[in-house]
Protein backbone atom coordinates (compact mmCIF):
# COMPACT_ATOMS: atom_id res chain seq x y z
CA UNK A 1 0.00 0.00 0.00
CA UNK A 2 1.45 3.55 -0.98
CA UNK A 3 2.24 6.09 1.35
CA UNK A 4 -0.98 8.17 -0.11
CA UNK A 5 -3.33 5.21 0.72
CA UNK A 6 -2.28 4.80 4.14
CA UNK A 7 -3.04 8.78 4.29
CA UNK A 8 -6.28 8.32 2.88
CA UNK A 9 -7.31 5.31 4.97
CA UNK A 10 -6.14 7.02 8.49
CA UNK A 11 -8.75 9.62 7.60
CA UNK A 12 -11.38 7.80 6.42
CA UNK A 13 -11.56 4.47 8.19
CA UNK A 14 -14.17 4.44 11.82
CA UNK A 15 -11.60 1.98 13.54
CA UNK A 16 -10.40 2.88 17.50
CA UNK A 17 -6.58 4.28 16.11
CA UNK A 18 -7.96 6.11 12.95
CA UNK A 19 -10.36 7.47 15.25
CA UNK A 20 -7.38 8.23 17.86
CA UNK A 21 -5.15 9.34 15.04
CA UNK A 22 -7.68 11.76 14.00
CA UNK A 23 -8.27 13.18 17.46
CA UNK A 24 -4.62 13.79 17.90
CA UNK A 25 -4.03 15.06 14.52
CA UNK A 26 -7.30 17.65 14.70
CA UNK A 27 -5.43 19.05 18.14
CA UNK A 28 -2.10 19.95 16.02
CA UNK A 29 -3.91 21.42 13.35
CA UNK A 30 -5.85 23.61 16.50
CA UNK A 31 -2.51 24.01 17.72
CA UNK A 32 -1.38 25.47 14.55
CA UNK A 33 -4.26 27.44 13.64
CA UNK A 34 -3.96 29.28 17.42
CA UNK A 35 -0.54 30.31 17.12
CA UNK A 36 -0.69 31.44 14.02
CA UNK A 37 -3.66 33.76 15.15
CA UNK A 38 -1.66 34.65 17.61
CA UNK A 39 1.60 35.64 15.79
CA UNK A 40 -0.82 37.70 13.50
CA UNK A 41 -3.55 39.38 15.52
CA UNK A 42 -4.69 42.22 13.04
CA UNK A 43 -7.38 40.15 11.51
CA UNK A 44 -8.79 38.85 15.18
CA UNK A 45 -8.58 42.38 16.84
CA UNK A 46 -10.66 43.94 12.88
CA UNK A 47 -13.07 41.32 13.77
CA UNK A 48 -13.21 41.69 17.47
CA UNK A 49 -13.22 45.29 16.93
CA UNK A 50 -16.66 45.70 14.55
CA UNK A 51 -19.20 44.49 17.07
CA UNK A 52 -17.39 46.85 19.71
CA UNK A 53 -17.70 49.90 17.49
CA UNK A 54 -21.55 49.18 16.76
CA UNK A 55 -22.27 48.38 20.84
CA UNK A 56 -20.59 51.89 21.37
CA UNK A 57 -22.23 53.56 18.54
CA UNK A 58 -25.98 52.19 18.86
CA UNK A 59 -25.90 52.82 23.08
CA UNK A 60 -23.98 56.41 23.08
CA UNK A 61 -25.08 57.76 19.69
CA UNK A 62 -28.58 56.30 18.66
CA UNK A 63 -29.48 54.56 22.27
CA UNK A 64 -31.34 57.80 23.36
CA UNK A 65 -33.94 58.32 20.67
CA UNK A 66 -34.54 54.32 19.71
CA UNK A 67 -34.62 53.65 23.35
CA UNK A 68 -37.57 55.81 23.88
CA UNK A 69 -39.21 54.42 20.86
CA UNK A 70 -38.98 50.27 21.85
CA UNK A 71 -41.86 49.58 24.57
CA UNK A 72 -42.23 52.65 25.48
CA UNK A 73 -38.37 53.44 27.53
CA UNK A 74 -38.59 56.91 28.92
CA UNK A 75 -34.92 56.58 29.66
CA UNK A 76 -33.60 56.30 26.19
CA UNK A 77 -30.10 54.49 26.18
CA UNK A 78 -30.30 53.52 29.86
CA UNK A 79 -32.69 51.02 29.23
CA UNK A 80 -31.83 50.65 25.12
CA UNK A 81 -28.11 48.72 26.16
CA UNK A 82 -30.59 45.69 27.82
CA UNK A 83 -32.28 45.28 24.62
CA UNK A 84 -29.41 45.98 22.05
CA UNK A 85 -26.90 44.24 23.76
CA UNK A 86 -28.17 40.41 22.94
CA UNK A 87 -28.34 41.69 18.93
CA UNK A 88 -24.45 42.94 19.22
CA UNK A 89 -23.15 39.87 20.93
CA UNK A 90 -25.03 37.68 18.20
CA UNK A 91 -22.98 40.18 15.72
CA UNK A 92 -19.82 39.34 17.49
CA UNK A 93 -20.83 35.57 16.74
CA UNK A 94 -21.43 36.13 12.98
CA UNK A 95 -17.97 38.43 13.06
CA UNK A 96 -15.85 35.75 13.98
CA UNK A 97 -17.03 33.42 10.40
CA UNK A 98 -15.00 36.10 8.06
CA UNK A 99 -11.33 35.41 10.05
CA UNK A 100 -12.10 31.30 9.65
CA UNK A 101 -13.16 32.19 5.71
CA UNK A 102 -9.81 33.78 5.56
CA UNK A 103 -7.71 31.11 7.10
CA UNK A 104 -8.87 28.62 5.04
CA UNK A 105 -8.56 30.07 1.71
CA UNK A 106 -4.75 31.31 2.86
CA UNK A 107 -4.18 27.73 3.40
CA UNK A 108 -5.77 26.57 0.24
CA UNK A 109 -4.32 28.81 -2.25
CA UNK A 110 -0.93 29.04 -0.72
CA UNK A 111 0.04 25.36 -1.19
CA UNK A 112 -0.15 24.24 2.92
CA UNK A 113 -2.78 22.10 2.12
CA UNK A 114 -1.49 20.00 -0.33
CA UNK A 115 1.70 19.35 1.67
CA UNK A 116 -0.28 18.02 4.16
CA UNK A 117 -2.29 15.59 1.63
CA UNK A 118 1.25 14.39 1.47
CA UNK A 119 2.13 13.59 5.10
CA UNK A 120 0.37 10.94 6.98
CA UNK A 121 -2.02 13.06 8.24
CA UNK A 122 -5.86 12.48 8.94
CA UNK A 123 -7.94 14.41 5.98
CA UNK A 124 -10.50 14.99 8.42
CA UNK A 125 -7.72 17.20 10.80
CA UNK A 126 -7.69 20.48 8.80
CA UNK A 127 -10.98 21.14 8.78
CA UNK A 128 -11.27 20.27 12.27
CA UNK A 129 -8.70 22.27 13.71
CA UNK A 130 -9.68 25.80 11.66
CA UNK A 131 -13.18 25.01 12.99
CA UNK A 132 -12.74 24.52 16.64
CA UNK A 133 -9.99 27.18 16.29
CA UNK A 134 -12.51 29.26 14.72
CA UNK A 135 -14.96 28.80 17.50
CA UNK A 136 -13.01 28.99 20.27
CA UNK A 137 -11.63 32.52 18.40
CA UNK A 138 -15.10 33.61 18.51
CA UNK A 139 -16.50 32.81 22.48
CA UNK A 140 -13.43 34.44 23.78
CA UNK A 141 -14.58 38.11 21.28
CA UNK A 142 -18.03 36.77 22.30
CA UNK A 143 -16.85 36.93 25.96
CA UNK A 144 -15.08 40.59 25.50
CA UNK A 145 -18.35 42.14 23.86
CA UNK A 146 -20.29 41.22 27.02
CA UNK A 147 -17.62 42.26 29.12
CA UNK A 148 -17.94 45.60 27.89
CA UNK A 149 -21.39 45.47 27.76
CA UNK A 150 -21.69 45.44 31.33
CA UNK A 151 -19.47 47.78 31.91
CA UNK A 152 -21.82 50.07 29.70
CA UNK A 153 -24.40 48.83 31.94
CA UNK A 154 -25.88 45.84 30.48
CA UNK A 155 -28.30 44.26 33.40
CA UNK A 156 -28.83 40.66 32.19
CA UNK A 157 -31.14 39.18 35.24
CA UNK A 158 -30.57 35.34 33.94
CA UNK A 159 -29.93 33.07 36.45
CA UNK A 160 -27.14 30.43 36.26
CA UNK A 161 -29.44 27.83 34.66
CA UNK A 162 -30.37 30.37 31.99
CA UNK A 163 -26.37 31.20 31.50
CA UNK A 164 -25.48 28.01 30.53
CA UNK A 165 -28.28 27.34 28.32
CA UNK A 166 -27.08 31.21 26.85
CA UNK A 167 -23.68 29.78 26.02
CA UNK A 168 -24.66 26.24 24.76
CA UNK A 169 -26.79 27.83 22.38
CA UNK A 170 -24.25 30.98 21.25
CA UNK A 171 -21.62 27.95 20.87
CA UNK A 172 -24.11 25.74 18.72
CA UNK A 173 -24.87 28.73 16.84
CA UNK A 174 -21.09 29.97 16.28
CA UNK A 175 -20.21 26.06 14.98
CA UNK A 176 -23.00 26.20 12.61
CA UNK A 177 -21.39 29.77 11.55
CA UNK A 178 -17.76 28.72 11.37
CA UNK A 179 -18.69 25.43 9.20
CA UNK A 180 -20.14 27.44 6.39
CA UNK A 181 -17.29 30.16 6.68
CA UNK A 182 -14.60 27.32 6.04
CA UNK A 183 -17.13 25.98 2.86
CA UNK A 184 -16.70 29.11 2.03
CA UNK A 185 -13.34 29.96 2.46
CA UNK A 186 -12.53 26.61 0.50
CA UNK A 187 -14.74 27.31 -2.55
CA UNK A 188 -12.98 31.24 -2.54
CA UNK A 189 -11.14 31.92 -5.56
CA UNK A 190 -8.68 34.27 -3.30
CA UNK A 191 -8.38 35.82 0.02
CA UNK A 192 -10.29 39.13 -0.71
CA UNK A 193 -13.36 36.90 -2.14
CA UNK A 194 -12.98 34.47 0.88
CA UNK A 195 -13.57 37.97 3.34
CA UNK A 196 -16.30 39.15 1.33
CA UNK A 197 -18.26 36.24 1.25
CA UNK A 198 -19.32 35.77 4.92
CA UNK A 199 -20.17 39.67 4.96
CA UNK A 200 -24.38 38.74 4.20
CA UNK A 201 -23.82 37.17 7.83
CA UNK A 202 -22.39 39.44 9.59
CA UNK A 203 -24.83 42.37 8.49
CA UNK A 204 -28.02 40.10 8.33
CA UNK A 205 -29.05 40.82 11.77
CA UNK A 206 -28.97 44.30 11.56
CA UNK A 207 -32.51 43.57 9.22
CA UNK A 208 -33.97 41.63 11.89
CA UNK A 209 -34.31 42.07 15.41
CA UNK A 210 -30.99 43.55 16.97
CA UNK A 211 -31.45 46.80 17.32
CA UNK A 212 -35.35 47.42 16.54
CA UNK A 213 -37.98 44.72 16.62
CA UNK A 214 -39.16 43.59 13.64
CA UNK A 215 -42.73 45.82 14.89
CA UNK A 216 -40.97 48.89 13.61
CA UNK A 217 -40.51 48.25 10.40
CA UNK A 218 -41.78 48.86 6.70
CA UNK A 219 -44.32 46.08 6.01
CA UNK A 220 -42.21 43.50 3.48
CA UNK A 221 -38.98 44.26 5.58
CA UNK A 222 -41.14 43.17 9.05
CA UNK A 223 -41.60 39.87 6.83
CA UNK A 224 -38.33 39.34 5.83
CA UNK A 225 -37.26 40.25 9.52
CA UNK A 226 -39.49 37.73 11.50
CA UNK A 227 -38.47 34.71 8.86
CA UNK A 228 -34.99 35.48 8.96
CA UNK A 229 -33.13 32.51 10.80
CA UNK A 230 -31.07 34.93 12.79
CA UNK A 231 -34.71 36.98 14.56
CA UNK A 232 -35.70 33.86 16.46
CA UNK A 233 -31.91 33.39 17.71
CA UNK A 234 -31.59 36.93 18.91
CA UNK A 235 -34.93 36.47 20.65
CA UNK A 236 -34.05 33.26 21.84
CA UNK A 237 -30.88 35.01 23.49
CA UNK A 238 -32.27 38.19 24.51
CA UNK A 239 -35.16 35.92 26.41
CA UNK A 240 -32.49 34.23 28.13
CA UNK A 241 -30.56 36.86 29.16
CA UNK A 242 -33.13 39.42 30.32
CA UNK A 243 -35.30 36.15 31.68
CA UNK A 244 -38.55 37.10 29.38
CA UNK A 245 -40.65 34.95 27.21
CA UNK A 246 -39.04 32.90 24.49
CA UNK A 247 -42.13 31.01 22.96
CA UNK A 248 -41.54 29.38 20.12
CA UNK A 249 -38.68 31.47 18.86
CA UNK A 250 -36.20 28.84 20.99
CA UNK A 251 -37.40 26.07 18.83
CA UNK A 252 -37.15 27.50 15.91
CA UNK A 253 -33.93 29.00 16.24
CA UNK A 254 -32.55 25.47 17.35
CA UNK A 255 -33.78 24.22 14.32
CA UNK A 256 -31.78 26.91 12.31
CA UNK A 257 -28.94 26.16 14.39
CA UNK A 258 -28.44 22.76 13.62
CA UNK A 259 -29.50 22.88 9.81
CA UNK A 260 -27.31 25.41 9.14
CA UNK A 261 -24.32 23.31 10.87
CA UNK A 262 -25.33 20.29 9.10
CA UNK A 263 -25.54 22.12 5.70
CA UNK A 264 -22.05 24.13 6.24
CA UNK A 265 -20.75 20.80 7.66
CA UNK A 266 -21.73 18.71 4.27
CA UNK A 267 -20.63 21.94 1.85
CA UNK A 268 -17.51 22.20 3.26
CA UNK A 269 -16.66 18.14 3.62
CA UNK A 270 -17.95 18.20 0.05
CA UNK A 271 -15.77 21.07 -1.02
CA UNK A 272 -12.35 19.87 0.60
CA UNK A 273 -13.08 16.21 -1.10
CA UNK A 274 -13.22 18.02 -4.33
CA UNK A 275 -10.13 19.88 -3.94
CA UNK A 276 -8.35 17.15 -3.19
CA UNK A 277 -9.40 15.23 -6.45
CA UNK A 278 -7.96 18.23 -8.60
Amino acid sequence: MSHTDTTSRAGTMPHAGGISDAARDSMTMLRRNLKHALRYPSMTVSVVAMPLVMLLLFNYVFGGALGSGIGGMPTGSDDYIDYVAPGIILMAATSGSLSVAVSVCSDMTEGIVNRFRTMSISRAAFLTGHVLGGVLQTLASIALVVGVALLMGFRPHAAPVEWLAAVGFLTLLVLALTWLAAAMGLVAKNVETASNMPMPLTFLPFLGSAIVPPESMPTGLRWFAEYQPFTPVIETLRGLLMGTGIGNSGIVALAWCLGLTLAGYLWARTAFDRGAKR
